[in-house]
């Protein structure tokens, strides 16, 4: 299996464990890591050995601290920064990914690491996690699709409040808002991230692909619409 300068990739029973790799700088994305990711997150949509995938952070300090400004920064503008940043879609590469993905979160959870890991299917977190979009506060708008996947997954107030105000929210108060779906002990994390995949996994691939594509695409369309959609899907009967 490759190595990559900034992102750990592993697997065990299945699952492909993709580690954002730059402790030093709470696992902030700069394009080194953007292109690890992408070639790390291509590799597994291709091997039908992995099944699923779980995103963590190495380093005590957080999953990820969102995009390393300086490394983006170098550029003429924020437009011409946010064109190279979106050359290797990696968050287009998740939400298209058809096996399970989940974010195993602690610590700092901020701007593009949110939205990478709101573009996950399932998200735990721990105790002592905080999660913030903090770009308004820098004069930025989110541009890692943050203002798309967090009203799907929060809804439209508690989105706006976290997109508008960029203030920071604990993992009690992501619990209540349905951010994450269950918070653990940080000593617990992995252990708790594989039991919950492993509980997904044990469908068959084809029936969990079937069930993304209902929820995922389904979203997008009127409810008639997403009805059929699922009535389609279900009459493939594949599994």
């Amino acid at each position: 299996m490759k190595n990559f300068e900034t992102v750990n990739l592993s697997t065990k029973n299945a699952i492909a464990f993709i580690g954002l790799s730059r402790p030093n700088f709470i696992n902030s994305i700069n394009i080194q890591m953007r292109d690890d990711l992408f070639e790390a997150l291509s590799a597994v949509k291709d091997d039908p050995n992995m099944r699923g995938v779980i995103f963590y952070g190495k380093g005590p300090k957080g999953f990820c601290s969102g995009a390393d400004l300086n490394d983006f920064g170098m550029f003429p503008s924020q437009n011409i920064a946010r064109k190279v940043k979106q050359q290797r879609d990696i968050w287009k590469l998740i939400l298209n990914l058809e096996k399970p993905t989940l974010a195993a979160i602690h610590g700092f959870c901020f701007g593009a690491g949110l939205e990478l890991a709101s573009f996950c299917d399932i998200r735990i977190a721990t105790t002592d996690s905080l999660f913030a979009m903090p770009e308004v506060q820098l004069g930025l708008m989110p541009a890692g699709g943050g203002t798309q996947t967090l009203p799907r997954v929060l809804g439209l107030s508690h989105s706006l409040n976290l997109l508008l105000s960029g203030n920071q929210i604990n993992s009690h108060l992501a619990y209540s808002y349905g951010l994450v779906s269950r918070v653990v002990d940080k000593n617990d994390l992995m252990v708790e991230a594989e039991k919950v995949l492993g509980e997904v996994l044990c469908s068959p691939d084809s029936l969990i692909k079937a069930c993304k594509n209902a929820v995922i695409n389904g979203l997008d369309m009127p409810t008639m619409n997403g009805l059929a959609f699922e009535s389609r899907l279900n009459s493939l009967n594949e599994w």
